[in-house]
């Protein structure tokens, strides 16, 4: 788009066309138009002499003499139209004349197939639907500024199919698994997304006041403690596709607020919601995409089940030395700091392993890999597993070096769960969920619990490198 002197010239002339179509006859900004079809659906089941009725975007245009062809654009779909002066008579062929790339036309006629082969509409009748006073970008693939693409999305959508495509298959995506959850039983419900403590995962949160309570809130970091509640209250199955907000920071796998469907199964475990991961990305590959081999060249992953299984342990033994384990902690920081890593003096084991494992293992971990037994202290919220209380019988699902869906065997011992509340408030009492341990106390069954990160799978499914690629209006600077 142009912006400056130019652009205002360009504004000018196109409130001038605007003028002139109202002067014969045409509203610049028309009412609602019944169609026969969208453009996709009049493309697929073009037949000649067909009557047709279409509306677009005009994003071509050329006249020929007393004949005006031009391109209407019906999301990513386009379909030529003809505008014969000696067919539409003269008024309305001399008011097409003013007509600008970017407007919105609505046309009737008959469909044909010109001499050069392309399926085109013979217009009887056309109506101006909406001026563009703005023009669309003319060289839009050439633009290097990548977030004037973020920022202007609506044009990123209109001069590149292919973002439109991913867009679409986005929504798909969603649908598919909504209805692969739904098919098994699961039921779709909606928990609170303000709330009083932010839990369910450790994570900043984003805080707000309540003024009619004289509260301050939260934006929900995770849906899991409320979810839960619902496994106490008699829900066997259930998932909840929600936003999720954290106030931390950006890159290519993060956005402020992001979208996950989260699910629990009462009397399920760890290995119940491995089995349905694994089952519904598969199936939302295949029904989506059409294939299990996703992504291009170094971005691309193969799904074919079954995937891998490694141990936490197992990664970083391979990683670090078979001796990691019983290295003094003095010299464990050293060998960490010869792999590159920044080690602060301060941090212990568990921290030093799980720098290593997130910056050297888990990036080189492409076809999707189920890492599991994590040590206990990473995630409050599981179940230790049965033959080591120092780690917990949980799963993350990483897939193109990024997690993609962490799944536990969910702790339900209301005991135990206080205790780990406490350890990670450190003595401050107001950041512990009374009211989750309190339901918990009436009695939780053993349940398998799962989030899926919607964005990072659409990367994943559609190739796409950064996370802005798959978030229509993605967290930006403000402008200034």
């Amino acid at each position: 788009m142009e912006h400056g002197p130019k652009g205002n010239e360009l504004r000018q002339q196109r409130l001038a066309n605007l003028q002139k179509l109202q002067e014969l006859g045409y509203a610049p900004f028309g009412q609602a138009f019944a169609r026969t079809g969208t453009v996709a659906a009049t493309l697929a089941g073009f037949a000649e002499h067909q009557p047709a009725t279409i509306a677009g975007r005009v994003v071509s245009k050329r006249q020929m003499g007393k004949s005006i062809f031009a391109h209407l654009q019906d999301g990513p779909d386009r379909l030529q139209v003809y505008v014969k002066k000696d067919v539409v008579g003269e008024q309305a062929f001399a008011a097409f004349e003013w007509i600008d790339l970017g407007d919105h036309l609505g046309a009737q006629g008959a469909l044909f197939v010109t001499k050069t082969g392309e399926r085109t509409l013979k217009v009887d009748k056309w109506t101006l639907l909406s001026k563009a006073l703005l023009p669309l970008p003319e060289k839009w693939h050439g633009l290097q500024d990548v977030e004037l693409r973020y920022r202007q999305r609506y044009l990123d959508l209109i001069a590149n199919p292919e973002v439109r495509r991913r867009f679409d298959q986005r929504t798909r995506i969603v649908a598919e698994l909504r209805a692969g959850l739904a098919g098994r039983g699961f039921a779709e419900v909606e928990t609170p997304m303000i709330q009083a403590l932010a839990g369910g995962a450790a994570a900043n949160p984003f805080k707000t006041r309540y003024e009619a309570l004289g509260a301050d809130m939260y934006l929900r970091i995770a849906p899991e403690l409320y979810l839960k509640r619902l496994l106490v209250g008699g829900y066997d199955k259930v998932f909840e596709l929600n936003r999720n907000f954290r106030n931390e920071g950006l890159d290519r796998s993060h956005n402020p607020e992001f979208t996950m469907v989260e699910i629990y199964e009462a009397y399920g475990d760890c290995r119940s919601m491995q089995r349905l991961v694994e089952e519904l990305v598969t199936a939302v590959a295949q029904t989506v995409i059409g294939k299990l081999v996703v992504g291009e060249g170094e971005l691309a992953v193969d799904l074919t089940p079954p995937w891998r299984v490694a141990t936490y342990r197992d990664l970083v033994l391979a990683q670090a030395g078979a001796d990691w384990y019983d290295l003094p902690l003095e010299a464990a920081r050293q060998r960490a700091r010869d792999f590159k890593l920044d080690i602060p003096a301060d941090w212990d084991r568990g921290a030093i392993t799980h720098e290593l494992y997130e910056k050297l293992i888990e990036r080189t971990l492409l076809n999707p890999t189920f890492v599991t037994r994590l040590p206990v202290e990473l995630v409050p919220l599981a179940k230790a597993c049965a033959d080591d209380p120092t780690v917990v019988d949980v799963f993350e699902l990483v897939i193109r070096g990024r997690e993609i869906a962490p799944g536990y065997s969910e702790l339900n011992n209301p005991l135990e769960q206080r205790r780990r509340f406490e350890e990670q408030a450190r003595g401050d009492a107001a950041k512990i969920d009374q009211d989750f341990l309190e339901a918990l106390e009436h009695g939780m069954p053993p349940a398998g619990g799962m989030g899926i990160g919607i964005d990072r799978l659409i990367m994943v499914l559609t190739g796409a490198e950064s996370i802005r690629d798959v978030v229509l209006f993605p967290q930006l600077k403000p402008r200034g």
